[in-house]
C-alpha cells in the first residue's frame, strides 16, 4: 500500500496498466451497474446550479428522470448518486454518433457552460475512493467491461496512475499527486 497524506492507496494503482478505450467498451460504465455515478455532498450544490447549462446536452428520456426523482437520488445505502433511467443508464448519459455513452455534464464543460466537468467518481474511474473518519482509501475497482481499457494501456505502458493524473490533481492537488509519483518512481511529475 502506499499512504500519501490522508490517502491510502492499493498497490494496483502503480501495477496496473489502464487507458479507457471507447471504441470497445461504448462507455459501459456510464450504463452497466446496479446504481448511477457516486456523488460527493459539495457536488450535490453544484448539479442544482449548472442543471440549467447541462440539460439541453441531455436526451429528453433523461431530463425526464431529473424532474421526476431529482438531480441526484439516494441509493440503497444511504448515499448519493446520479438518477437512473429504468434503473441503468445514467440520466447524465448521452450517446455520440458512434453510440458511445458519454457524459452530458462533460459535453457542457467541454464547450465552456459550465466549469464542473462531471462528479468526480467518474473522473476517477476505475479507482473508487471510500472515506473514512482521517483518511481515503483509494482501490482499483476491477470489472470485466474495462478490459479492453486494460489491454490499451498495456499496449501503450500507461500505468493506472498515469491515466488518472487529471482526476488525481483535481481531488486531491498538484503537490499530493506529486509526492505519488515521488513514492512509486520516486522522482516528481517532470509535468
Amino acid at each position: 500500500m502506499i499512504i500519501v497524506e490522508n490517502a491510502v492507496i492499493s498497490d494496483d494503482i502503480k501495477e496496473n496498466f489502464f487507458v479507457c478505450n471507447l471504441e470497445k467498451c461504448k462507455g459501459a460504465c456510464c450504463v452497466e451497474g446496479d446504481m448511477g455515478a457516486p456523488l460527493e455532498v459539495d457536488e450535490l450544490t453544484t448539479l442544482e446550479a449548472i442543471y440549467d447549462e447541462v440539460a439541453p446536452y441531455l436526451t429528453e428520456e433523461g431530463r425526464k428522470v431529473i424532474e421526476k426523482e431529482g438531480k441526484y437520488v439516494k441509493d440503497t445505502d444511504g448515499d448519493y448518486c446520479t438518477p437512473t433511467i429504468g434503473g441503468r443508464e445514467c440520466a447524465y448519459a448521452i450517446r455520440d454518433k458512434k453510440g458511445v455513452l458519454k457524459c452530458g455534464i462533460e459535453q457542457a464543460y467541454n464547450e465552456g457552460k459550465t466549469k464542473f466537468k462531471k462528479p468526480i467518481s467518474c473522473h476517477l474511474y476505475p479507482l473508487r475512493i471510500t472515506p473514512y473518519d482521517h483518511y481515503d482509501a483509494i482501490n482499483y475497482h476491477r470489472w470485466y467491461i474495462c478490459n479492453p481499457a486494460c489491454t490499451l494501456g498495456q499496449a501503450l505502458n500507461v500505468p493506472l496512475y498515469r491515466f488518472l493524473e487529471e482526476a488525481l490533481v483535481r481531488k486531491y492537488g498538484r503537490a499530493w499527486y506529486d509526492t505519488l509519483i515521488e513514492k512509486i518512481e520516486g522522482k516528481g511529475s517532470q509535468v
